[in-house]
């Protein structure tokens, strides 16, 4: 791997990224899926910014419980902080912690990189919020002896609705949807938004992402069974 990782060096030269780091990661029995997802998010250069954050800020709390987002985040300390440029890093902690975390990974068997990205993205999301809870009640509960008494309140002005907590995770990777139909008869736009973390296309031979994004948001007529109700006209 020394030979190759020169050999990389040397075909780059000049062009080399300064700062970056090239590092392969060890298979452990047909763990691929996993590495090829792991290897596109650290050069997701926000994401991997923002993880390396989270590591500087976390690392010297005594009482921080190991799980993926900690794991993923030593991991991709690891790689940054190498002297050399180029090598091979076992994801071995990482790895360790998936499997314990979900049964679906334990086997040998070959998994699906879209399905382990999705898992993990709505997984480092969970515990980002529930760390993210866990801090707001800390603050609530020390700021008033009477708080602490009667238990932290979550008080909502005007009775309106809580806004959902939005993590870096979202902010790099999350996307908005909307769905518009227009009645035929009256011409009345109804629109919906719907969050997303990735979308499902039809991906057709030597096409490309960008004709494949046009086909996906591509206007349909609505009959039949799948026929809109318009409110407004009642149609």
């Amino acid at each position: 791997m020394g030979a190759a990782g020169s050999k990389l060096e040397k075909a780059l030269g000049e062009q080399f990224p300064e700062g970056e780091r090239y590092f392969g990661l060890e298979n452990f029995g047909n763990t691929c899926y996993c590495n090829s997802v792991l290897q596109a998010l650290y050069f997701c250069v926000p994401f991997r910014e923002q993880l390396l954050e989270y590591y500087a800020t976390n690392k010297t709390s005594a009482d921080a419980e190991e799980n993926l987002l900690t794991c993923l985040a030593d991991l991709f300390t690891q790689i940054s902080s190498q002297k050399k440029k180029t090598g091979v890093i076992a994801p071995k902690r990482f790895v360790q912690r998936l499997k314990k975390q979900n049964e679906l990974f334990r086997s040998y068997m070959h998994q699906d990189a879209h399905e382990f990205l999705n898992f993990l993205l709505n997984e480092l999301v969970d515990i980002l919020e529930k760390e993210a809870k866990a801090a707001k009640i800390d603050t609530e509960t020390s700021s008033s002896p009477e708080k602490i008494a009667n238990g932290p309140k979550v008080v909502q002005a005007n009775g309106t609705r809580k806004e959902p907590l939005v993590t870096w995770v979202h902010k790099n990777f999350q996307g908005i949807l909307t769905n518009e139909t227009r009645c035929l008869q009256c011409e009345t736009v109804t629109a919906r938004d719907e969050t997303f973390f990735d979308l499902s296309l039809d991906i057709e031979q030597n096409s490309s992402i960008t004709s494949c994004l046009k086909n996906f948001s591509s206007t349909e007529t609505l009959n039949a069974e799948d026929k809109f109700f318009c409110d407004k006209c009642c149609r």
